[in-house]
C-alpha cells in the first residue's frame, strides 16, 4: 500500500476544506488500518466534527479510487500538541520547541537526538543538544516529534500563528 500515492490523491480535497495532511500512515495486524493525520490550515484545534467531515471525504475518494486491496479501517486524528514533524516546514515552524529526532542511521554514533529545534538550514535539521548546535541530515531522519514541555503547552493555548 503506497502512503505517497493515497496523501496525493487526498491531499488536494482536503486542501480545499481548509485543512493540511500531516501523515498518512498503514499499520498491519488482522485489518490493516489506514491512518490520515491531518490539522487545520488556520492553525484552530481539531473538533470531532472537523474529523467526521474529512472521513467522510476521504472515504467517498478511497471508494472511487479503491487504492487498497482488501478490508481496512480509516482512522482520522489531529496531530496533537507533541506532534510528529513530518516536513522540511515543519521543522522551521516549529523551531523555538524541543523536539526528539531518531535517525535511519547513527551520526556521531548517536541514532536519537532531543533538543530545541533551530530550524532547516541547507538540507539539514538544526538542534541545540546539551547547549551545542547539531546539524542532521533531513533525509537521514526516520521519526520525529515535539516534545510535551510547559512552553509548548503555553504555545497550544495562544493565539495562531499565522
Amino acid at each position: 500500500m503506497e502512503t505517497g500515492k493515497i496523501e496525493a490523491m487526498i491531499a488536494p480535497s482536503l486542501d480545499a476544506m481548509g485543512y493540511r495532511v500531516v501523515r498518512v500512515a498503514v499499520t498491519g495486524g488482522r485489518r490493516a488500518t489506514l491512518q490520515i493525520m491531518v490539522e487545520r490550515r488556520d492553525e484552530q484545534a481539531m473538533t470531532v466534527e472537523d474529523c467526521a467531515e474529512i472521513s467522510r471525504t476521504v472515504s467517498a475518494l478511497l471508494d472511487v479510487a479503491d487504492p487498497i486491496a482488501g478490508a481496512y479501517t480509516l482512522e482520522v486524528s489531529s496531530p496533537g500538541i507533541d506532534r510528529p514533524l513530518v516536513r522540511r516546514e515543519d521543522f522551521a515552524r516549529f523551531a523555538g520547541f524541543e523536539a526528539k529526532i531518531e535517525l535511519n542511521a547513527p551520526q556521531d554514533g548517536r541514532r536519537r537526538f532531543r533538543g530545541k529545534l533551530l530550524g532547516v538550514e541547507g538540507d539539514a535539521v538544526r538542534l541545540l543538544v546539551d547547549d551545542a548546535p547539531v546539524a542532521v541530515p533531513l533525509a537521514a531522519v526516520a521519526r520525529a516529534k515535539l516534545v510535551l514541555t510547559d512552553a509548548l503547552l503555553a504555545a497550544s493555548r495562544a493565539e495562531p500563528r499565522h
